[in-house]
């Protein structure tokens, strides 16, 4: 698949850089995690030629080519996704988000109804102080500090990532494998999206845990909930709390697989996208 890269100037000043694979198949927009710039997923392209499907991305604000929105919400996902999908004349199209990728695309299923035709999370965060959920339960020390810290604000959060380091315990076993083997595409999207600093992590986590500016119960599209059982970053429960709320969601727990592994069912997501066609 060919990526074409552009940038789309918004009414409010800002710049969002966009990726596109072209093509008249089903269009899925890939939300990406943090801190990755919007790539589209390179080792799910096979599994995409055959179903025919387009990607289409772009990197959140204060990430790679995008400007900065200091105060973003998760909500403000949406406005973001309708301008890209009518600059590239999309009418109807699919969201895939990973890790914290999964409440931005959560975000375009509950606030563009109209436009959503399937919804997808991988590995993905259920709302901050979500009602029934002890949301740092399961996540390993480092995880919960970090989101512990953007909790307390953004100065408590800019003094944590000064003096924060890569933890690899935050992966387990299946997922270290992963990203030794095709998901060692990470290193293309991780370190482009921290070159210009760390705003744009900061900005994501301070919006995880701040209310998100939607309700997932709202959600009216098909959606589907992966989930690796062994998720130390965004522990399975999160996923569990959703599915037992959205009246449309399918939860589907894959019980050896993490945080990164849990994308190795990736094919089988967007294949789940592709039947909500007919």
């Amino acid at each position: 698949m060919r990526v074409t890269e552009s940038d789309l100037r918004l009414e409010d000043g800002r710049t969002l850089h966009v990726y596109d694979t072209g093509g008249d198949g089903l269009a899925v927009f890939w939300h990406h995690g943090t801190p990755n710039i919007g790539s589209p997923p390179v080792p799910l392209f096979a599994a995409a030629g055959k179903l025919s499907v387009r990607w289409v991305s772009y990197d959140r604000p204060g990430y790679g080519g995008s400007s900065p929105l200091p105060a973003r919400d998760v909500a403000s996902a949406a406005a973001d996704v309708r301008a890209v999908a009518d600059a590239l004349g999309i009418d109807r199209f699919a969201v895939l988000g990973h890790s914290g990728g999964g409440p931005h695309a959560l975000a375009c299923g509950a606030l563009l109804p109209d436009r959503v035709l399937g919804v997808v999370t991988a590995a993905g965060l259920a709302p901050y102080g979500a009602e029934g959920l002890d949301w740092f339960a399961g996540m390993v020390p480092s995880s919960a500090a970090s989101l512990r810290a953007a909790a307390e604000g953004r100065a408590a959060k800019e003094a944590y990532e000064a003096g924060a380091g890569y933890d690899p315990e935050m992966f387990t076993d299946a997922d270290h494998e992963a990203l030794a083997g095709d998901w060692s595409w990470f290193d293309e999207v991780v370190g482009p999206a921290l070159e210009a600093g760390p705003d744009g992590l900061i900005t994501d986590d301070l919006a995880y845990v701040t209310p998100w500016g939607f309700d997932p119960v709202r959600i009216a599209a098909p959606l589907l909930l992966l989930h690796g059982g062994q998720d130390r970053i965004a522990p399975a429960a999160h996923s569990h709390w959703l599915a037992d709320r959205c009246p449309t969601a399918e939860l589907r727990v894959r019980p050896a697989d993490g945080h990164i592994s849990v994308l190795d069912g990736g094919a089988e997501a967007l294949e789940w996208l592709a039947g909500l066609r007919g």
